[in-house]
């Protein structure tokens, strides 16, 4: 399935599809389908799974609209079933206040399991902006992100960009909430 047929956004909108996408398991799996539509068993090698889990999460991922079959091939006389993401981006909806933040615990479990010895460019920076500033930053991160997505060749291996810009609780409110 060409990826030219995707929506650009699937938003997250019932508790079915936050279980769905807070599960670790199932967002390395929605990572496989991102580029390309795999089988089970492809699913099952990539992201290191018995082929029955791997299954089981596959159908969790379907029945919550987030993934679905875009292709179908008899082997041996079985229909092998290729599944793709339902949309090029998920949405989730904003955790709240103190809420925890699904995506940036995969993005943090997911740089922890990385290989030691692999490259990698993590930072932090604390910044004082204007709010106009702010906004201006945000729409160029995410800019760039869209940028080099649209740069991405299926056959190169994975990469990930993760970034948070967000004004942290004033060291007042940090402080009442520690009590």
């Amino acid at each position: 399935m060409p990826t030219d047929d995707l929506p650009e956004t699937f938003h997250v909108t019932t508790d079915e599809q936050l279980r769905a996408v807070s599960n670790l398991t199932r967002h390395r799996i929605m990572a496989v389908l991102r580029f390309e539509p795999s089988t089970i068993t492809q699913i099952a090698e990539r992201v290191g799974l018995a082929k029955g889990s791997s299954s089981y999460h596959v159908r969790l991922l379907e029945r919550a609209g987030l993934v679905r079959v875009v292709r179908t091939r008899k082997v041996r006389g079985v229909t092998e079933r290729y599944y793709a993401m339902a949309a090029r981006a998920i949405v989730l909806p904003d955790p709240g206040e103190g809420g925890p933040d699904v995506l940036m615990r995969h993005a943090v479990a997911d740089l922890e399991a990385s290989p030691a010895d692999g490259e990698r460019h993590v930072g932090m920076a604390h910044l004082r902006l204007t709010e106009e500033q702010f906004a201006q930053l945000g729409e160029r991160l995410q800019a760039l992100a869209d940028e080099y997505r649209a740069l991405s060749d299926p056959s190169l291996p994975d990469a990930s960009l993760v970034f948070a810009l967000f004004r942290p609780a004033s060291r007042v409110q940090a402080e009442g909430d520690a009590k």
